[in-house]
């Protein structure tokens, strides 16, 4: 049965608050639609995670830096509530853009420190758009949990400090990494790939795993990270913008891995740009 679809916040309010009198607990899953297994992993962790759950589907004009990269982002609403049907969530949120962002906005979230480096440092301003969004999300929902994937682990930690800084009384649960049969991680962003384009892609994560494996037996990073730049050229991929080994609680750089650590990329294959990152 496909979960109704809601455009206004007064609608999506009258949900909730019935649910929150009973004392029944929301989950919610923020995403830009254009759905894959990823995606659907987030709502089963919700679903048995709360007694009601929401999917959000807004595609954020805020978080990009490329107006071009704003149009080509698929949008697939129709296919997008096929794909949640089978899995019983009690409302899909899809805001008109004034829900959001209504006339006169001017407030945004911004993140200090965790929003710097990696995607901070090649998308300017895109955490801010991130923030934003997601504290107006968890506020329109009032949810007690959200579901996020590692795959986008810098975000994820993100959104918690955001929360928690904000005494936003929703808890941020993160969810494992859902990859293709080749290992590279599922993105709304794959479609835009061509078959050539994929079989590129999947090196990465190969790449990174030897990389990882190379870090737990002691070896230093900057001269590993050099080689695994060189091997994802070699792949076929036209710009490597970062590798890196940073801590998995503060996201500080790391020359070795000697505690829990997380590696991370971001190159370019096909004319699409592909983040990745595993942990050490």
């Amino acid at each position: 049965m496909t979960a109704p679809i809601l455009r206004r916040l007064t609608d999506l309010r009258a949900l909730t608050s019935d649910w929150k009198q009973k004392g029944e607990e929301i989950g919610v899953v923020p995403t830009m639609g254009a759905l894959h297994q990823g995606h659907l992993s987030l709502v089963e962790a919700a679903k048995t995670g709360c007694d009601r759950v929401i999917v959000t589907i807004f595609v954020n004009p805020k978080q990009f830096n490329n107006p071009e990269d704003l149009a080509k982002y698929p949008r697939t609403e129709n296919e997008d509530a096929e794909k949640l049907a089978p899995f019983g969530v009690d409302a899909i949120y899809v805001p008109e853009p004034e829900e959001i962002y209504p006339q006169g906005f001017a407030t945004t979230v911004s993140v200090a420190g965790l929003t710097d480096v990696m995607e901070g440092e090649f998308r300017p301003g895109h955490f801010d758009g991130v923030a934003t969004v997601v504290a107006k999300l968890f506020l329109q929902t009032q949810a007690d949990r959200a579901y996020f994937g590692e795959k986008d682990y810098q975000q994820l930690m993100i959104v918690t400090r955001m929360a928690r800084d904000l005494d936003i009384p929703t808890e941020v649960v993160g969810c494992p990494t859902v990859r293709e049969p080749s290992g590279l991680a599922m993105s709304s962003r794959n479609l835009r790939l061509s078959p050539e384009g994929l079989d590129i892609a999947a090196h990465k994560n190969r790449i990174m795993r030897d990389l990882a494996t190379a870090l737990k037996d002691g070896a230093p990073f900057d001269p590993m990270a050099r080689q695994a730049e060189t091997d994802l050229l070699a792949a076929g991929f036209t710009q490597v913008e970062y590798v890196q080994l940073r801590c998995a609680e503060t996201l500080e750089p790391l020359t070795y891995a000697n505690r829990p650590a997380r590696l991370f990329a971001a190159a370019w294959a096909d004319g699409v740009r592909l983040i990745d990152n595993i942990p050490v």
